[in-house]
C-alpha cells in the first residue's frame, strides 16, 4: 500500500479516536493528549512526505 494513504487512514482513525476521547473525558486528560500527541506525529510524517515528493 502506498504510504501516502496508509498515513491517510491512520490519520483519519486517530482523529476520530480524539474525539471519540475527547467527548467522555477532559481536553487535558492523558488519553486525549497521548491521542493529540500521536495526531501529530502522524501528521508530521504526512508532511515529510509531502515535502520530499515535492523537492
Amino acid at each position: 500500500m502506498d504510504k501516502k494513504i496508509y498515513l491517510l487512514q491512520k490519520i483519519e482513525m486517530c482523529r476520530n479516536k480524539m474525539i471519540t476521547l475527547s467527548n467522555t473525558n477532559d481536553l487535558t486528560s492523558d488519553a486525549v493528549i497521548a491521542a493529540s500527541v500521536e495526531l501529530d506525529h502522524l501528521l508530521n510524517e504526512l508532511n515529510k512526505l509531502k515535502t520530499v515528493s515535492h523537492s
